[in-house]
């Protein structure tokens, strides 16, 4: 059991923002390969947004990768969280594109 047992509703808070924090490293890399600039080193990048992250939620790295571990030893409820995650993505990236066309 971890140290604290995040709820599903803070586990889909947290993950829809972990979601975020990789789409936009990704996205950085994938500028910099067609730039063909010299690659930077994301080490540092993705330190700074998780610490942020854990920061914002009062929890440790510790905690989050305990977490991760519990709900990947309950799949129907890991898969509700990524189910609820993709939803609020997918909304977000909904109204985005709605704001943009305005």
């Amino acid at each position: 059991m971890p140290e604290r047992v995040l709820s599903e509703r803070e586990m889909i808070d947290i993950m829809t923002d972990v979601q975020i924090i990789e789409a936009d490293i990704n996205y950085r890399k994938t500028q910099e390969k067609e730039a063909e600039s010299s690659p930077n080193d994301y080490r540092e990048l993705t330190r700074s947004y998780y610490d942020q992250l854990f920061e914002h939620y009062g929890i440790t790295d510790s905690i989050f990768s305990q977490n991760m571990r519990y709900y990947t030893e309950r799949p129907a409820q890991l898969e509700k969280i990524m189910d609820s995650v993709f939803q609020r993505l997918t909304k977000a990236q909904s109204e985005l594109k709605q704001g943009e066309g305005q």
